[in-house]
């Protein structure tokens, strides 16, 4: 691995980017994560992300290493240090250092690290083509809604999905899907949009956020609820959308192809609408796959 992180209030190469033993995100997950996309060199979705990173914090009570204004000055020098057109910032930030107790320790300063992810996801022949997720059963714990570092749960599910060949899991809870183990599922239906409502048992997706305000901007119907895999392979199309890979059409769900197989109508408008925004956030140029 190459380039710069910044960990601790200061910038240093990948090889010398380390924390303590003793760290309590190292020893007990306690802590709480971030990706947020960058085009054209510039953050997008700014406002939702810190108001994401906000929540997680206060859920876990977790101070902010630095007022928000300094957060986003230190990400935006860590995309200059490497020259990041485009792609993505991980960034986290852990209770910190202390003996190693269960109970919060009092007065310890968190932890801050963040690194920069380069990813072509606007022009991703992904897009195009469509990926495949497999159904896998949510084993995780009941605050889904916090963005937490500890995520085993999600890595179990994630590697079921490639050791079946899917691009992603589904993770299903008493019949329902929750929400894929890195995104947030959706099905179209009779030109509706279909998602799970907000709730503690699912992450509150910033590019969900944006596709429902589009959806509603654009005149499209939206009905959050739960919905089955039954439905799910029913459905007239199915749409995944995270931060490092926007919106992509499913095209097969267990094996079964949705719709025609190939990415639909309406998905493709959800992405192009989507990606005219962030493009025009960044002030880049359209992308290739949607000019006229």
């Amino acid at each position: 691995m190459k380039g710069i992180v910044f960990i601790n209030d200061t910038f240093v190469p990948v090889r010398e980017a380390k924390v303590s033993a003793f760290d309590r995100g190292f020893l007990f997950g306690d802590g709480v994560y971030e990706v947020v996309p960058v085009v054209n060199s510039r953050i997008v979705n700014k406002m939702p992300f810190l108001q994401r990173l906000d929540h997680s914090l206060r859920a876990v009570d977790i101070e902010w290493p630095f007022s928000k204004e300094k957060y986003v000055a230190i990400l935006e020098d860590l995309i200059r240090r490497n020259d990041l057109k485009e792609g993505g910032i991980y960034t986290q930030v852990t209770r910190g250092v202390a003996p190693r107790d269960f109970a919060y320790p009092i007065d310890t300063p968190p932890t801050c690290m963040a690194f920069t992810i380069a990813k072509d996801f606007v022009n991703t022949p992904l897009a195009k083509n469509g990926v495949s997720v497999v159904t896998v059963e949510d084993i995780r714990w009941k605050r889904r809604d916090i963005k937490s570092i500890a995520l085993l749960g999600q890595c179990m599910a994630k590697q079921e999905a490639y050791e079946n060949g899917a691009y992603e899991g589904w993770m299903v809870e008493d019949g329902f899907v929750t929400e894929g183990t890195t995104s947030t599922a959706y099905i179209i239906k009779n030109n509706k949009i279909i998602t799970r409502p907000l709730s503690r048992s699912i992450l509150p997706g910033i590019r969900r956020k944006c596709l429902l305000q589009l959806a509603k901007t654009h005149n499209i119907a939206i009905e959050e609820r739960l919905f089955t895999v039954a439905e799910a392979l029913d459905a007239d199309e199915a749409l995944l959308s995270s931060a490092t890979s926007l919106v992509l059409p499913v095209v097969k769900i267990d094996g079964y192809v949705i719709g025609n197989g190939k990415p639909g109508e309406m998905t493709e408008k959800l992405r192009s609408l989507y990606v005219q925004m962030v493009q025009k956030e960044s002030g880049s140029e359209p992308a290739t796959e949607f000019k006229s």
